[in-house]
């Protein structure tokens, strides 16, 4: 197309990415802009431009797509508006630089369906995020919105609506893979005057960010869904529990509240039926504890925050002792798909065991930064090397942590194995929430492991010993080999009480917070043992066990000596220096100062 103008210009939609990360690098003025050089063209009435909901290729934002062309543009700036209309829009001519270099092959893409990272997708939770503008109810609708309900509500029995999804073998995506299905079954099965839906929108997993994306790229699902598990269970009011920490997704949810209500999909009498269905909002205050769903109703009904001892479940007796129903915002989102589409379409997607597509928030050492959903029973090699670009720098890879702090870390030998509910827990991890951190040769295991258990031992609620007790000893026996006293019995210790934490805490945070200690062990042993006997870190990562030393390659230009802040560098001009490991206080200038690579860490 050349020379397009007002009268001959196609009709078309500019995407601007709307999520959190990009619209913290400016996507806002990319939006702006955009409106201004396509209004200053005079193609107003025939160029549409957009906010919509994360992409999921994160590392590439901010990100602006041009539809039906399905152009795909990459790290685009507020100063490439002016290009993208009077290249794209008026000339019809790509504009080359913004688009995503495949490293793999060392060639431009243009289109976001020949893009590896999108390949082997298969977004059925994201169906929506990065189609539509999440802040108007009409695209939503545009897209199939809400017609599950209205099929729910004027066609189908309560019976009939959890077989379906029981048929379908939706099982619960926040971490426990509890049949969806059996859930609601439990909660309508109990009589009471009043229910709840609850939608578990506290996602708090370090690197996860799965959830929020999909309540900023398409809230109404959400709603539509909770409605429809209202409708099944017999209840008529709904909470979405939510970090305050979100606040773009909490906007969102409150513009998609307020437009379901005019339009009659939310509130009483819905589409002219006797359902009366509402929906409200409640913050959480960031306790990784409440994603456990009984400390969450605590949370809600204004209380601390602490899981109880279960039965009786909150399908029986849950908020303000109701039959409650919780499920996660993932496994929500799934719902509306499932209803229009029937059981035995989304029953055919995935594992025989584990059915469907599973959302995984993929971060750490990869190219390829992002959210990518993937039918179960993908590998972890295809996420990590195909979807995920392989690891950054051409490093080699060491482990990949799945469940996020619960979860274990992955060595190379099982990155064949197919992503699953029952595979990931035989090799000790598990499926979690959805958060794949990856892990190359620079990482250290044991250090890992340590972080993993400081972020559990601060986000304890402390009601149970020993998940307070425990994984805090657990701590600061991991703190003592990554300092370098270690001794041989610190490794029985560490097995025998992350067991006793295992089997004897009360809930699931306890229960797998001792996952990472126990499958680095497993898979590293020979990191823990050089801790301890060597008083060495092979990955060069404890400071306290790290030696700086110069090697014969130094060509005595005293650049390290100038950058050492405690002057512990000796040596004359052209000559080799020496480290004086008494003074050295292992902070690692003179290692990044060097020019020649002299300096090692051992």
């Amino acid at each position: 197309m050349k020379n397009c103008n007002k009268e001959n210009c196609l009709k078309r939609d500019i995407l601007i990415c709307g999520g959190t990360g990009c619209k913290s690098s400016d996507s806002d003025d990319i939006l702006k802009n955009l409106k201004t050089e396509i209004d200053k063209a005079g193609l107003s009435e025939d160029v549409n431009v957009s906010i919509t909901g994360c992409f999921g290729f994160c590392e590439k934002g901010p990100i602006v797509k041009i539809a039906p062309d399905n152009v795909f543009y990459v790290h685009v700036s507020p100063k490439d508006a002016e290009d993208i209309v009077q290249e794209h829009i008026l000339k019809g001519n790509v504009v080359e630089r913004l688009l995503y270099v495949e490293p793999t092959i060392n060639s431009k893409v243009k289109k976001q369906n020949e893009m590896s990272f999108y390949k082997k997708q298969k977004r059925i939770a994201l169906r929506n995020c990065g189609l539509i503008n999440p802040e108007d109810i009409k695209e939503y609708l545009g897209e199939d919105g809400y017609l599950a309900l209205g099929k729910c509500i004027t066609e189908m029995t309560c019976d009939e609506v959890i077989k379906l999804i029981s048929e379908s073998g939706l099982r619960g995506r926040g971490g426990g893979g509890f049949p969806t299905g059996r859930k609601w079954n439990f909660a309508k099965m109990f009589n009471a005057p009043q229910k709840y839906i609850i939608c578990n929108a506290d996602e708090g997993d370090p690197g996860a960010f799965m959830d929020r994306s999909i309540l900023e790229g398409d809230p109404h699902s959400v709603l539509e869904a909770m409605a429809i598990a209202g409708y099944a269970i017999g209840a008529s009011i709904g909470c979405i529990y939510i970090r305050a920490e979100y606040p773009l997704a909490i906007e969102r949810l409150r513009i998609a509240i307020k437009q379901a209500h005019e339009y009659g999909l939310l509130g009483e009498n819905i589409l002219g039926t006797n359902f009366n269905f509402d929906i409200k909002i409640k913050y959480g205050a960031g306790a990784f504890v409440c994603g456990e769903e009984t400390a969450l109703i605590h949370s809600i009904e204004g209380c601390r925050g602490e899981p109880t001892n279960k039965p009786p479940f909150p399908a029986e007796n849950g908020l303000w002792n109701k039959p409650t129903c919780v499920n996660n915002v993932e496994t929500l989102a799934n719902i509306p798909a499932i209803i229009n589409n029937g059981a035995s379409w989304y029953n055919s997607i995935g594992t025989e065991t584990s059915k469907g597509t599973k959302v995984f928030a993929l971060a750490g050492k990869i190219n390829n930064v992002g959210l990518v959903e993937v039918p179960m029973g993908t590998t972890l090699r295809e996420i990590i090397y195909e979807i995920g670009g392989g690891i950054k720098n051409g490093r080699k890879f060491k482990a990949v942590q799945t469940g996020g702090p619960s979860g274990g870390c992955i060595p190379e030998q099982f990155l064949d194995t197919p992503i699953d509910y029952e595979s990931l827990t035989a090799i000790g991890s598990m499926m979690g929430s959805g958060g794949m951190i990856v892990m190359d040769e620079d990482n250290c295991m044991v250090d890992i492991a340590k972080f993993y258990l400081d972020f559990t031992v601060e986000e304890s609620c402390g009601k149970c010993t020993p998940c307070r007790i425990g994984n805090k000893r657990l701590y600061e026996t991991l703190e003592k080999i990554t300092a370098g006293k270690g001794e041989k019995q610190d490794l029985e210790n560490l097995k025998e009480l992350s067991e006793t934490i295992k089997d004897t805490s009360l809930c699931g945070l306890g229960q797998t917070a001792p996952n990472p200690v126990l499958s680095t062990m497993k898979y590293f042993m020979n990191e823990y043992e050089a801790h301890i006997y060597e008083k060495r870190c092979p990955a060069g990562v404890c400071n306290d066990l790290l030696r700086y030393e110069i090697t014969g390659s130094c060509i005595g230009c005293t650049k390290c000596a100038r950058q050492c802040p405690v002057s512990c560098i000796s040596g004359k001009v052209k000559e080799m220096h020496v480290i004086d490991q008494e003074k050295c206080i292992k902070c690692g200038q003179c290692y990044g100062a060097c020019p020649v690579g002299a300096i090692i860490k051992k």
